[in-house]
């Protein structure tokens, strides 16, 4: 479920606790989770709603000034269903603790090596991951296109591969590129993997 950066940090504060989506079937369940810029957030409740009967408290609390707005708001086919979601924060990002742990095993350095390993071989463009930890390396908050040209590669596609290392924890995105975490750097001063 993707919510404006707005709404996400106004769920991790409380003032947002609800979300209304037109789906064309429920879209997420009560009790999962999911990652945004304020952190992981939790879907508490999910219900069918007739959208002619949202109130402007409901409206305030997701994040619209009243009903009226809200529903002009409501995306899609107005013959699909209305969903009411109830959302809380959950907590901190488990990404941010990882990357900032620069405290590696050898245990940590296996683990690491195996899953950019697995990375690699699954990649339809061969081995990728210790270039562009490099290449990022190298390059601190460059733009991602400018990276990629460097690689070779097609912008979009690299771009979700940074997000795999950054979801080991190895990086870090910022308004314009990315940079090594402390945690990709202990590993790059530590690993026998060569950069192809």
């Amino acid at each position: 479920m993707l919510l404006p950066p707005k709404i996400a940090h106004g769920v991790a504060d409380g003032t947002v606790t609800l979300a209304f989506r037109r789906w064309k079937r429920q879209d997420v369940k009560p009790g999962s989770q999911f990652r945004t810029v304020a952190g992981v957030l939790r879907v508490d409740d999910v219900t069918v709603v007739d959208p002619a009967l949202i109130t402007d408290e409901e409206a305030v609390a997701a994040g619209h000034p009243d009903a009226d707005r809200l529903r002009s708001m409501l995306r899609d086919d107005p013959d699909l269903p209305t969903y009411r979601v109830v959302l809380s924060w959950a907590g901190e990002d488990p990404r941010i603790a990882l990357r900032e742990d620069a405290e590696l095993s050898d245990d940590d350095i296996r683990a690491i090596d195996a899953r950019l390993e697995r990375l690699d071989r699954a990649g339809s463009h061969g081995p990728w991951t210790m270039v562009t930890l490099d290449v990022i390396r190298r390059r601190p908050r460059t733009r991602a296109p400018d990276l990629a040209a460097e690689l070779g590669r097609e912008r979009d596609p690299f771009k979700i591969d940074v997000r795999k290392l950054k979801n080991l924890g190895l990086t870090r995105s910022f308004e314009v590129g990315y940079e090594l975490s402390p945690r990709g750097e202990a590993y790059l001063a530590r690993t026998a993997r060569p950069s192809p």
